[in-house]
């Protein structure tokens, strides 16, 4: 589950980008944290979900969420 992971950081010119755990480049770069959120939210959903990582400026781990998969095509009953 590694390539599904995103994570949302601050980069240094203020704004906030998402990428995925494993990749160089960011996938989209943000004005707000909250949109980047929204953003890395709504693409690990229908992609099987995984982790949404969010680090502060230093790198540290500020916040980490589970998404579940959006496409289960048999969920639990309950």
């Amino acid at each position: 589950m590694k390539g599904r992971n995103r994570v949302v950081c601050r980069r240094p010119d203020g704004f906030w980008s998402q990428k995925r755990l494993d990749a160089g480049r960011a996938s989209s770069i943000h004005p707000a944290q909250r949109e980047a959120q929204e953003v890395a939210h709504t693409r690990l959903r229908p992609n099987g979900g995984g982790e949404l990582i969010t680090t502060s400026e230093g790198g540290q781990l500020w916040a980490r969420d589970t998404v579940p998969s959006g496409n289960d095509r048999y969920p639990p009953k309950g």
